[in-house]
């Protein structure tokens, strides 16, 4: 596990939730090792590889709510690909999450690039708080 501070995480969040116009309800992160993650993939996904979170949402209305699976063994390999310290791939591996339950998405043609985008804002917010 990174270590987390958890009251600036949750000003953070709280902070880019806001941004979006939303408020932050029930929000559980699980952390697994990439043998869970997997097994979540293709248990509900159908999808069958290896990924850094899996974002259940459960938002209603405004108040972002959902159930974030994320694999340390993956946040800790990408961090080391792209030669930056773990607790910062963290956050931002986190804060994906919550840009989803925002409404964000990354999937569809250009929208990585605005996930990337959101998730660079929010780093910089995390940088204030």
């Amino acid at each position: 596990m990174p270590s987390i501070d958890a009251e600036r995480m949750r000003a953070w969040v709280q902070a880019v939730a806001a941004s979006y116009g939303r408020r932050v309800g029930s929000i559980a992160y699980i952390f697994v090792d990439d043998e869970e993650i997997l097994r979540v993939n293709r248990q509900f996904l159908q999808h069958d590889y290896y990924t850094d979170i899996i974002t259940f949402d459960d938002s209603q209305g405004a108040v972002i709510c959902g159930d974030l699976f994320i694999s340390l063994d993956t946040v800790r390999s990408n961090a080391e690909g792209l030669g930056v310290p773990y607790e910062q791939e963290m956050y931002r591996v986190i804060i994906h999450g919550i840009l989803h339950l925002c409404g964000v998405n990354d999937k569809g043609p250009g929208e990585r690039e605005i996930m990337e985008a959101a998730e660079n804002r929010a780093l910089v917010m995390f940088n204030e708080h």
